[in-house]
């Protein structure tokens, strides 16, 4: 079963989706969008300015 996921920038809704079709849509490694999740990758940015994947 695939696992779906939400990747925002700031408050905006980017597009929803599995990670193979984010991964292609926005052309991003699967293992990056997965960073986005991180707590490490959360310091490194802004809240307005970084993306973040989140899972539904």
């Amino acid at each position: 079963m695939n696992k779906e996921y939400a990747l925002y920038k700031g408050d905006e809704l980017l597009d929803m989706g599995t990670l193979d079709y984010l991964s292609k849509k926005f052309n991003i490694k699967r293992k990056s969008l997965l960073f986005y999740q991180s707590p490490a990758y959360r310091k490194r940015t802004s809240e307005r300015k970084g993306r973040r994947l989140v899972r539904c």
